[in-house]
This record gives structure tokens, C-alpha cells and sequence, in this order.
């Protein structure tokens, strides 16, 4: 998972072919440049810092473009409300598994949801998950804490009750109390009755993914490290993932996306990325001009996935679709990688092959869905 944060909280209203260029890169020149075909409502890009937490990051970001297209006012998610009650849901399966589960600090879009299903969630103003002095959120130190103390239970024959406590108030230290209520909008809040004030539902939300050797159409459980609660996902071709992408887009509906930022192609500086042929990767002509990209399969997906030249290394929000100069598609990516990590406010394009490729799985509103593929999912 990747770094760097920023609180100013805006919106950014639906925008019809604008265009802008990356010749005004200060590192290089650059051929590129983006007519914006349709970009969401969205928050501004904020930063994780040295928190391997872009799962909450993205999840929460799209939260709050969904809290948008239901008619609420733009509202600031805490990302560190979701992240603590999984770090403790982390720990209790990892004790109850004799430490045979994933305890790290990665993570899926439905951790959020199934926070947000027995929690609740809150704004920012009323967890902001810092309690110590820093003003970027760096988990290094208490995730080695949460770890070490784990391990070192594990041994143990025989576990006392306390445990849970102990590694609540390490968490409490670094993180901070999460309080009972709150003020919003001058009442007592709970974060269930935040959540209901809000109309988000976590059941009106589906991941999907797309991989050969599960059944096509049947709900799978994705084996992924991150995928640490052993959730579901239907499984869909590939050619239903991008449609569904599509599809969400042009009916307003944003799209969690999560796959692989580890290719040479990914230039988030430079707010793009690609996937170009092994020739045009050698020149690294890519940088400064329009190149042509791999002809993506779903045997090309499988082999990288399979090689684990694909992994599920980030989460980012998917927040529109745009086109080059040439007309080759791409997708507006909102990262969490501060505002200020880029000339392009913490976005970047992303090119239809890269999706292709490079998408291990995406959550989107059920509604979101194509109604033939939702038949076929059965929902």
C-alpha cells in the first residue's frame, strides 16, 4: 500500500470536455492530453500517509460521492473510524485461527462496509485517528506493536480474557478514543444514527471480479491476502466487468476500484497510466508520447495473476472517463495520495487496457449493475 494527506473537503460538479495537458509537467514533456468526457461528484484527494490503508481511503472517498448522488450535502468520512474496528476484527480472527490469517494492514472495500454494517461510521471532525504528534497518519510503529503482542499470544496455551482490552488500549493510545457520541449539525450523534442520517446501506453494495478458474456467475470467495474476512465476489467475464465500469459511470454511479499500480506504465506523477508493448517499454517512449498498449485477454489476466505480476496492491476510486487526443478511452482515478502528489489534484488517467488488466475487483451500487447482468447474478 502506498502514502501521503489533506482535509479541505469539496466537491468537483459533472464536467463536459474539458481538456488539459501534461506538457505542463515540470519533470518532462509529455504528449498527453485529456478531454474529459464525464467526471462525478467527488471529494478532493486526501492523503494516507505512511498507512497502508488505501482500501479505506478509496472506500470512503467513494462513500462520500455516493452520499452526493443521493442528495446529502458533501460530507468528510473518517477513514480511521474503519480502519480501528478492523485492526480489532483482524486481531480476533488471528487469535482464533492460532494465528494461521493475514494480520497486516491491507485490506478490502467490503471491510468498510461490514464496519459501517455493525458500527455505523462517523465524520472526520469526530475521529480523525491521530493521537499522536504527527499530522500524517503513520502506522508503522502501532501495527508492529498490535503484531508483536499477537504473535507472542499466540504461543500461549492459554489466553486470558484480557488480551482484547490490552490491544484496545495500545490502539486507544495511538489512534485515540473512538467517542460514543458526537455533535453534528448542533445534535447528539451515534455513528449508526450518523450512518442512517446518511441513507448508506452496506447491503446495497456488490464487488465483482473476473478470473477464469472460479465459475462464471456464482459468488466466489477471492483468495487474496487482503481478502483476510474470506468475503464474496461474483465472479463475472471480462467483458461484464468493463461494461459494468461503463455502465456505472453513465448513470452516474462512481466505481471502488482495486488492482495493481505496479507497472512501469503507472506514472501517477505524470497522471497517467498505461500498459504499452514490451518494445515501447524498452524506449520508454511511453513518457512523451501516445504509444501503442498489449492487446488484453483473460488468458494474458490469468497468466499475470497467477505469476502474481498482478496483485491486489491498491485501492483507488474510479470518478469518471475521459479520452486522449488520439480518442483512446480512459478513466478519471482519483488517488489518495494528497491533493498536491501531482499537477492533476491526485488524479489520473487511466487507459482501457490498464483496466483490462489490472483490475482485480471492483465494488459498485447494486443499481449500478446491468440489469441482464443482475439476472444472471441473481439479484
Amino acid at each position: 500500500m502506498k502514502a501521503h494527506f489533506s482535509v479541505i473537503l469539496f466537491f468537483v460538479l459533472s464536467v463536459s470536455f474539458l481538456s488539459f495537458s501534461y506538457g505542463q509537467n515540470t519533470e518532462s514533456e509529455s504528449a498527453y492530453e485529456f478531454k474529459i468526457v464525464k467526471e462525478l461528484p467527488h471529494t478532493m484527494a486526501k492523503d494516507q500517509g505512511r498507512a497502508g490503508t488505501c482500501w479505506s481511503f478509496a472506500t470512503t472517498s467513494f462513500l462520500e460521492s455516493e452520499i452526493m448522488r443521493m442528495g446529502h450535502d458533501s460530507v468528510d468520512l473518517s477513514e480511521m473510524f474503519f480502519v480501528y474496528h478492523a485492526y480489532l476484527d483482524k486481531a480476533k480472527r488471528f487469535v482464533m485461527r492460532h494465528g494461521q490469517t493475514n494480520f497486516s494492514q491491507g485490506g478490502q472495500a467490503h471491510d468498510v462496509m461490514n464496519v459501517i454494517r455493525e458500527k455505523g461510521m462517523v465524520p472526520e471532525k469526530a475521529y480523525s485517528g491521530i493521537a499522536y504528534e504527527s499530522e500524517e497518519h503513520n502506522h508503522a510503529e502501532v501495527v508492529a506493536m498490535m503484531h508483536g503482542m499477537l504473535e507472542n499470544l499466540d504461543k500461549q496455551r492459554q489466553k486470558m480474557p484480557l488480551w482484547l482490552d490490552a490491544l484496545t488500549a495500545v490502539m486507544d493510545v495511538y489512534f485515540g478514543v473512538i467517542p460514543a457520541t458526537f455533535q453534528w449539525n448542533g445534535k447528539d450523534m451515534t455513528a449508526k444514527a450518523f450512518q442512517d442520517s446518511m441513507d448508506v446501506n452496506p447491503d446495497d453494495y456488490v464487488e465483482l471480479t473476473s478470473f477464469e478458474f472460479y465459475p462464471y456467475y456464482e459468488s466466489v470467495n477471492l483468495d487474496i491476502p487482503d481478502n483476510w474476512s474470506f468475503d464474496n465476489y461474483y465472479n463475472v467475464k471480462l467483458e461484464d466487468l468493463i461494461q459494468t465500469i461503463d455502465y456505472a459511470i453513465e448513470e452516474g454511479y462512481t466505481v471502488c476500484w482495486d488492482g495493481d499500480v505496479s507497472e512501469h506504465g503507472f506514472n501517477h506523477k505524470k497522471g497517467f497510466a498505461v500498459l504499452p508493448t514490451e518494445e515501447v517499454l524498452e524506449d520508454e517512449s511511453f513518457l512523451s508520447e501516445i504509444a501503442p498498449e498489449k492487446e488484453v485477454t483473460k488468458d494474458l489476466r490469468e497468466a499475470t495473476f497467477m505469476s502474481q505480476q498482478s496483485t491486489d496492491d491498491h485501492l483507488m476510486h474510479l470518478i469518471g472517463t475521459s479520452q486522449d487526443k488520439e480518442g483512446n478511452p480512459y478513466y478519471i482515478i482519483k488517488n489518495s495520495w494528497n491533493h498536491n502528489s501531482n499537477d492533476f489534484q491526485g488524479k489520473l488517467h487511466m487507459s482501457l487496457p490498464y483496466v483490462k488488466a489490472k483490475t482485480i475487483a471492483i465494488m459498485v451500487h447494486k443499481d449500478a449493475v446491468p440489469s441482464i447482468l443482475r439476472k444472471k447474478l441473481n439479484f
